[in-house]
């Protein structure tokens, strides 16, 4: 897919007549709230098959073209290079997919062994909508091999709204994690309301995962944290009875997400999930973290200095980085997930544990600011969808934070009010997907369903094939 930005003056049916691609289709892939209302600086999603190459010192059409099996003169004709001698290092090229003309008597079938692909990639690839009518002459896009991931996602939605996720998107997760059940004092867990979304997972084959955690919206949790990872007997009941829902409910995974643990509590959070992978997987069950972003073993403050990088890593079968929240909600106006705090953090954890554990977090809701910020006034959260319909609605230009990788624009209310919005759009989805391939991560865990962002999805189902586990 190609993503594009759009200039002054632009319009959808410009934009799609160039690329030579169905308007409807592009209205529905980026979720467009009026198609004839395109804002300076919003990014689409293209429905065109190819991919984007960078490139690196020593590179030369030549060698691209050998790498990705496509002739110099179709790159130079994608790009529109009027110089082809003169590759500028860490500038994009646009890789135009593989051709194949159907010949008489063809069958996809015939066509995906040769190129050692799937049918289902090729109808995917080529929005095919009846396998059996392809002709001689017919032009079909190739898909390329792509890199396989496992992707979680967190939710804290009704049931019936995590189902009409499920039939949306759920062929792109591996796994689902309801957030979340409480721990309480006495090792009880707090009991949820998930059965029916955990039915629909597995129907759709997509792995149950239960979370436990110690805080909420309105509780740090510090202190129950000390009382539960300070008590061996409490341990083991919190573990007892994790698995009894987990026996009963079809949880396959269990991901202990225990934030604001005290310093001292260290070492016992370690103990803890040792001890819950002494006791899980003799049932073929798995055990993962959620870890606070940190960038050095020495990082100080509650949020950091409790969770061990390096034990976790050792310990777990994988965990999530919850690489979001620079941009907090009482704090001031900035990127939510700035890129290079991200790689940061990345750098850090594959310092001390393989990348075959990682989990990348993304987050994918906005927040808008009221301008100037006041100290501890709080940020409004909304969709990228209700970002860009908000844009639209104050006729606002989309800017895009190079170093973050993160788009944003400002605003000014009916009461007079400045505004400042920082979201995702495709951009900053495919910043997120080329650092997870650059670091050959495990995956991507999505916090949280509910905000509409269909250019996410379609640009992760365009750069990976997805893991689905046996339940």
């Amino acid at each position: 897919m190609i993503i594009h930005v759009v200039s002054a003056g632009e319009t959808l049916w410009q934009i799609t007549n160039r690329y030579a691609v169905n308007m409807n289709t592009t209205v529905q892939l980026n979720g467009l709230p009026n198609p004839n209302q395109l804002l300076v600086g919003q990014s689409l999603v293209i429905p065109k098959p190819g991919t984007f190459h960078i490139i690196k010192y020593g590179d030369t059409l030549w060698s691209i073209s050998q790498q990705y099996g496509v002739t110099i003169q179709a790159i130079i004709q994608a790009n529109q290079l009027t110089n082809p001698n003169v590759l500028y290092p860490g500038t994009k090229l646009f890789i135009p997919s593989i051709t194949h003309i159907v010949q008489s008597g063809e069958t996809l079938w015939q066509i995906s062994n040769r190129y050692g692909t799937s049918v289902q990639a090729i109808i995917s690839e080529n929005h095919i909508q009846d396998p059996n009518m392809i002709y001689p002459g017919m032009q079909l896009a190739i898909p390329r091999t792509k890199p396989t991931i496992e992707v979680n996602a967190y939710t804290y939605q009704s049931n019936e709204t995590t189902v009409d996720n499920f039939n949306e998107f759920g062929h792109l997760l591996t796994y689902f994690s309801p957030f979340a059940y409480m721990i309480k004092e006495d090792g009880t867990l707090q009991p949820m309301n998930d059965q029916v979304m955990v039915d629909a997972a597995k129907s759709k084959n997509i792995v149950p995962m239960l979370a436990v955690t110690n805080f909420t919206s309105t509780q740090a949790g510090s202190n129950l944290a000390h009382v539960v990872l300070s008590n061996p007997d409490l341990r083991e009941k919190v573990l007892t009875n994790a698995l009894q829902v987990m026996d009963t409910k079809g949880y396959k995974v269990l991901n202990i997400d225990f934030e604001n643990v005290q310093p001292e509590d260290r070492e016992n959070y370690n103990q803890f999930l040792q001890l819950a992978v002494d006791r899980l997987h003799p049932k073929g069950y798995l055990v993962s973290t959620a870890l606070a972003p940190k960038v050095s073993a020495t990082q100080a403050g509650l949020l950091y200095e409790a969770h061990d990088y390096e034990a976790h890593g050792r310990i777990a079968d994988f965990v999530v980085l919850m690489t979001y929240e620079w941009g907090y909600r009482l704090g001031p106006p900035q990127a939510i997930s700035p890129i290079n705090q991200m790689r940061r953090v990345v750098e850090y954890a594959l310092s001390v544990m393989p990348s075959e554990k990682i989990f990348l977090g993304f987050q994918i809701y906005a927040r808008d600011w009221l301008l100037p910020h006041v100290q501890g006034q709080e940020a409004e959260t909304f969709s990228p969808q209700e970002a860009v319909r908000r844009a639209v609605k104050y006729g606002a230009s989309i800017q895009y934070d190079t170093t973050a990788q993160s788009p944003f624009f400002r605003y000014v209310d009916e009461q007079g009010r400045g505004h400042e919005v920082w979201f995702e759009d495709a951009r900053s989805a495919q910043a997120k997907f080329d650092m997870v391939k650059q670091y050959n991560l495990r995956g991507v865990s999505y916090w949280a369903l509910g905000y509409p962002y269909p250019q996410n999805w379609a640009l992760l189902n365009d750069n990976f094939t997805i893991k689905r586990l046996a339940l």
